[in-house]
């Protein structure tokens, strides 16, 4: 089943067309990656999809309903809840009461100490520090406490923005098999945009590539991982810099790539 459903959405930033056209499928209890470079519109497809930014253009069905002209905090109640870049935590809450706002959108107290006691579980240093203020974590710390802050909203869609963002390359790894821990255990739809490819490739299901706010390229991720064009731009798969280089100089002059 098709959880998540954007069709042909186009978005602007003023005289910006930000996203171009741009349709792609989220299946229920899959993760799905949507990988480019700076620039290429993947936080502002995120911001659209959570009625941050209205689209021009186009429709977003979730769950079969449509939710393209939402207010934020009504496609939260949705079940649609945004990790967005940069964490946001509130640097002078602790980390038990920035967890806590996590439930604004839940419509019931009901079950609310458990679901905090399994986020504990995935994010064990956040027990570690649950009355230190946000603002004293680490970057890696900071990341479990906004991902487990939207886990507290119970989300149907994780919508996830650049995770490993100024992180270390084992912190990243950590990270991602946490996501693809709560995605196993409690079968949460996610839907990830990142820059780091490998990572994002090998713990998805699915994949996307955005390049000047449009898709590219769009497959499962172990035939994306087989592309010789993601291996070379993406993946660091060419032998010397020379290969790179030339892979990148394909990129560019491709007209249609799928």
């Amino acid at each position: 089943m098709t959880l998540l459903s954007v069709r042909n959405i186009e978005t602007w930033y003023g005289p910006v067309n930000a996203i171009k056209g741009v349709s792609l499928d989220v299946p229920e209890g899959r993760i799905v990656a949507v990988l480019g470079a700076n620039g290429a519109g993947k936080t502002t497809l995120l911001k659209t999809i959570a009625g941050v930014v209205d689209p021009f253009k186009g429709s977003i069905l979730f769950d079969n309903e449509p939710i393209d002209r939402l207010d934020p905090d009504v496609v939260a109640r949705r079940g649609v809840v945004l990790v967005p870049e940069g964490r946001q935590v509130f640097p002078f809450l602790s980390v038990k009461d920035n967890l806590m706002m996590g439930c604004f959108a839940r419509k019931t107290g009901a079950g609310v100490s458990d679901d905090l006691e399994r986020v504990f579980a995935w994010f064990p240093r956040l027990h570690e520090r649950v009355a230190q203020h946000g603002g004293l974590l680490s970057g890696g710390e900071q990341q479990m406490l906004a991902i487990g802050r939207a886990l507290m909203a119970k989300p149907l869609l994780l919508l996830l923005d650049e995770p490993s963002l100024g992180l270390s390359p084992l912190l990243t790894k950590e990270i991602f098999k946490i996501i693809a821990r709560i995605n196993a255990e409690t079968g949460t739809t996610i839907l990830v945009v990142e820059q780091n490819a490998t990572v994002a490739l090998a713990t998805a299901h699915e994949g996307y590539v955005m390049e000047l706010g449009r898709i590219v390229a769009a497959g499962p991720c172990s035939e994306l991982m087989a592309k010789q064009d993601v291996q070379d731009f993406y993946l660091g798969g060419a032998a010397s810099r020379e290969a790179t280089d030339a892979g990148k100089q394909r990129w560019k002059r491709r007209k249609t790539w799928r």
